[in-house]
């Protein structure tokens, strides 16, 4: 696997890279990850290379893999007898991760994972976003027709990439959760954490501070909570470039009082606490092309109130667990209201959700990807149900 970004840099493509890894590691094979060096960083159960890399200008959170500096890895690479190369990212790891592959003589498999089209004029404001918008588009087309085949988190991207012009394979296969780790969170030990009363009502938002995230339409929609329930307080769990922006408009809503910036809470048990402590996980991007803290946030019982668009469609598909509101702040705050003053709903949503994330388990769709890699490589893949069942019939 070749990347652009990686833990610590908190992202849904950094999740998704660990969640698949530590899968298939879980059922014997070996993964090598290379990434951006961004110093010290948690051991993992497979390997990462970490490549020297510099900061990006326009989003100092994110690095540039350095290309000179991971082809000194070339001649030991050539020797490891890899089956295929799975790229993550458009950037320095695309065109990275081809030239790899070729060297090796193995396929590659990319996974297309950000809606790049609704996402580079936030951040690129000198150049009219028309433009930024067809360039997206393009050259999307092209490095999808550039690979093997694609792994597609939502059928609703897949479709996007059909309208590009993409010919490439593709299947959709989207992120799992790990279910045991999101089967338990400790609300009152996040709410003791941050002196918050036991009874106060909590919504939580969990994303990187981003333009494209619509958190300022979250944040709109909690002055209308407000009227209603004057108490409530907004969990904003997260770090990013759209930070300050939001401290102002909070300050102009006078939200000061109803909203809690946390940044980035680790996956050890302090974001899962976060979670629980909620009445309701509120969100409303327009750009996910999956929407992984939806289920995370489902698998451990509290409820999702949300727009749903592009993947978080398919993952509030039936509404279980969840209602959903338009992009239209009077219903979405009347939502979320019925969530904070209904236990009954509360409680029927709550088992509902939690039903619905276990059909998004981490093996399950890990299975998926190693069919995928079976089919692009050529090699016979049994899956890990059937080889238990063989190993108990030998």
């Amino acid at each position: 696997m070749i990347s652009d970004v990686y833990f610590p840099r908190i992202t849904g493509v950094s999740t998704s890279i660990q969640t698949f890894a530590r899968e298939f590691v879980e059922t014997g094979h070996e993964v090598t990850l290379i990434a951006p060096d961004y110093g010290p960083s948690t051991p993992e159960p497979f390997e990462i290379l970490r490549i020297p890399s510099r900061y990006l200008p326009i989003d100092p959170e994110d690095r540039m893999l350095r290309p000179r500096q991971l082809r000194r890895y070339d001649a030991d690479l050539a020797r490891r007898g890899f089956d295929l190369v799975h790229i993550h990212t458009p950037f320095v790891a695309h065109y990275a991760g081809l030239r790899l592959a070729r060297r090796l003589g193995v396929p590659v498999v990319e996974s297309y994972h950000t809606f790049f089209e609704q996402y580079l004029h936030h951040y690129v404001s000198f150049i009219p976003s028309s433009w930024l918008r067809r360039a997206a588009r393009y050259f999307s087309a092209a490095q999808c027709n550039d690979v093997d085949a694609l792994a597609v988190p939502s059928q609703a991207m897949l479709d996007i990439l059909i309208r590009y012009g993409v010919k490439t394979p593709a299947r959709v296969i989207p992120t799992g959760i790990e279910l045991e780790q999101f089967s338990r969170g400790d609300g009152m030990r996040f709410r003791a954490r941050y002196g918050i009363p036991p009874e106060r009502p909590l919504l939580v938002h969990v994303s990187r501070l981003a333009f494209e995230k619509n958190i300022d339409f979250i944040l709109r929609t909690l002055a209308r909570i407000k009227t209603q329930v004057p108490d409530v307080l907004l969990v904003i769990v997260g770090e990013g470039p759209a930070r300050s922006q939001l401290s102002a408009q909070i300050q102009t809503l006078e939200l000061t009082h109803n909203t809690l910036f946390t940044d980035y809470l680790s996956r050890d048990g302090r974001l899962e606490d976060c979670y629980s402590a909620g009445a309701a996980l509120v969100f409303a991007s327009r750009t996910e092309t999956q929407g992984l803290v939806l289920l995370e946030a489902m698998a451990l019982g509290v409820p999702v109130v949300s727009t749903a668009v592009m993947g978080t469609r398919e993952v509030l598909a039936g509404g279980l667990g969840s209602l959903i509101a338009e992009e239209d702040e009077q219903d979405f705050a009347a939502k979320a209201v019925r969530l904070l003053t209904d236990p009954v709903l509360r409680e029927r949503l709550s088992s509902e959700a939690v039903q619905h994330a276990r059909s998004w388990s981490a093996p399950i769709l890990a299975e998926r990807m190693l069919q995928l890699y079976s089919q692009v490589s050529g090699k016979a893949y049994v899956s890990s149900t059937a080889a238990s069942a063989l190993s108990e019939a030998s």
